[in-house]
């Protein structure tokens, strides 16, 4: 069995015949749960490994200035970390490697470290299925999340091969040589490294800088402007007046965690966002694990999956209905009349993003005072806080921008094929993972409607199907070509400002298959996991 933390089988109450190896039963151990103890001792391992590992890979740049490997992995986060478990599963015949630009781990886990940072979607469907995720919270905080992250690369010795701080600038490929060759930059350096396949992991958002909107008469605030995706540590907002700009995901985050020690915390809005409440905790899958630890994750997973395929569905069929619903819950939960103001958008649930607040925080912090909802425009930046169009005036100590997200595609980086400059918003997207006549290379983009891991360990599954494929039949590429009957089409039909603000630059989708985006875990399941990997479409030499 596998066990890679070290702490005796004895102390983890693991059996060889549990489904989930190294994984501890909640077992009482001198006041401690064995689960703490194995996380804080894989911690510890990690620690180790990980240590180990950035030596040995800066010892590598610094003597070999040229690598090879047959994938290589760009990125190091939650898809990162599944591609590379899915190709040692599936793929042991397989040199790889993963370069990861920051310093560490985790990806959106490790970067944003703002207040009540936390998943949108449910561990059960979050989390890997090859390692199913075992704690009580079903809606868990960003550290957990990362924790998670390097258990799962510790465990499955995954860390030992990524690159930390080695950012890749670009890629050539030659089908002469059937190659990539990728510049990067590691510690002022320039290192290469050629591929095989090359499988970017990179995520769809700029690290660097969040979308920050020009805001009339900014530079006349004489308190503190943050942006989300730059907050650090020391700063204070214990008993200040904050307003928080915006209405989506991190707004809806942002406000009850501050609300817990702000004077008082404003969210002001341009227009309202769906917001629906669901528990922390989910007690049905709590008491399914008493009977069996792996009937509570299958059970739990496939209702989760199942549930939220259904609900998208009926927004879209039936948007009147669903509307109703989300709205009336919202009624239950709110003063008279806050609904109507404050959370009816104008648009239909699901066309865009719903907003998750695990155990109404959101709402308990509007009743109790200590947060409010302002749905107006803003008129200009005054020296103490924000003036709206209507005149009034919102006073703030600390406003925070959470304003979205700048989509990048394929982390930025310039790609060529045979000497000539791919533009991605002229390519057709192929399964949701390739490109149109680009070879031997894939990506990671999750779902919009349900939870990003779904389809990231489809899409790893394929690409392990498509390159055990290749090397049975001898063929050393592989390029999806669309001919003149397909059309393409915007990327997601969805109408989020981060969303619509980018589609231009992002890849398009077909008219049909297997060309056309289906935001469906059912359907791709059958199509990435069973269906031809030979369809007529992809091209083999």
């Amino acid at each position: 069995m596998r066990m890679a933390s070290g702490v005796p089988d004895t102390l983890l109450g693991v059996d060889e015949r549990d489904e989930f190896p190294a994984r501890p039963r909640l077992k009482e151990q001198g006041g401690l749960h064995a689960l703490d103890v194995w996380r804080s001792s894989h911690a510890c391992i990690y620690c180790r490994l990980n240590t180990q590992s950035r030596r040995e890979t800066d010892m590598l740049d610094r003597t070999n200035t040229s690598q090879r490997v047959d994938v290589l992995i760009v990125g190091a986060g939650l898809s990162g970390i599944g591609a590379a478990y899915h190709l040692q599963d599936k793929c042991p015949q397989k040199s790889f490697a993963i370069v990861e630009a920051r310093d560490n781990l985790g990806g959106t886990w490790d970067l944003f470290r703002y207040p009540g940072i936390r998943s949108d979607s449910d561990m059960y469907t979050l989390g890997y299925a090859f390692r199913p995720w075992v704690e009580d919270k079903s809606i868990a905080e960003g550290p957990r999340i990362l924790n998670y992250l390097r258990e799962t690369a510790a465990e499955y010795g995954i860390d030992k091969h990524i690159q930390f701080n080695t950012r890749v600038t670009s890629a050539s490929w030659s089908s002469a040589e059937s190659q990539w060759t990728v510049q990067m930059e590691h510690g002022g350096a320039r290192v290469t490294m050629t591929c095989k396949f090359l499988f970017m992991c990179s995520g769809y958002y700029n690290y660097e800088d969040g979308y920050s909107p020009a805001f009339a008469g900014a530079e006349n605030f004489k308190g503190q402007m943050i942006h989300p995706q730059k907050w650090t540590p020391d700063i204070d907002y214990k008993n200040k007046r904050v307003v928080v700009i915006g209405s989506g995901a991190t707004a809806v985050t942002l406000v009850p965690e501050m609300a817990k020690d702000a004077a008082h915390v404003t969210m002001l809005q341009r227009s309202p966002t769906y917001v629906v409440s669901r528990p922390g905790d989910d007690p049905f899958a709590k008491f399914l694990r008493k009977i069996s630890p792996k009937l509570a994750w299958h059970v739990t997973r496939w209702r989760n999956v199942l549930f939220s395929m259904y609900f998208f569905r009926l927004c879209r069929r039936n948007p009147d209905r669903a509307k109703r619903m989300i709205l009336g819950a919202a009624k239950h939960a709110l003063p008279e009349g806050y609904v109507e103001t404050h959370f009816t958008p104008r648009y239909n649930p699901w066309e865009q993003r719903l907003c998750l607040v695990p155990d109404g925080d959101l709402f308990a912090a509007i009743n109790s005072g200590k947060a409010s909802v302002v749905t107006k425009a803003i008129d200009t930046f005054t020296a103490g806080g924000i003036r709206l169009t209507d005149g009034s005036e919102l006073p703030a100590d600390i406003i925070v921008t959470a304003t979205g997200l700048n989509l990048q595609v394929l982390g930025g980086i310039e790609m060529t094929v045979d000497g000539k400059s791919v533009d991605f918003s002229k390519a057709l997207n192929y399964k949701g993972m390739m490109y149109s006549d680009i070879p031997n290379m894939a990506s990671i983009f999750g779902y919009v409607n349900a939870s990003w891991t779904l389809r990231s360990d489809l899409t790893s599954e394929y690409v392990c199907r498509l390159l055990n494929y290749m090397d049975a039949h001898g063929f050393t590429q592989c390029t999806p070509h669309a001919d003149s009957s397909v059309t393409a089409q915007p990327w997601v039909d969805f109408s989020s400002g981060y969303l619509t603000r980018s589609e231009a630059m992002m890849p398009k989708q077909g008219s049909k298959d297997p060309w056309k985006l289906t935001q469906n875990y059912a359907r791709d399941i059958v199509s990435l996991r069973y269906g031809k990997v030979d369809d007529g479409v992809m091209v083999y030499r």
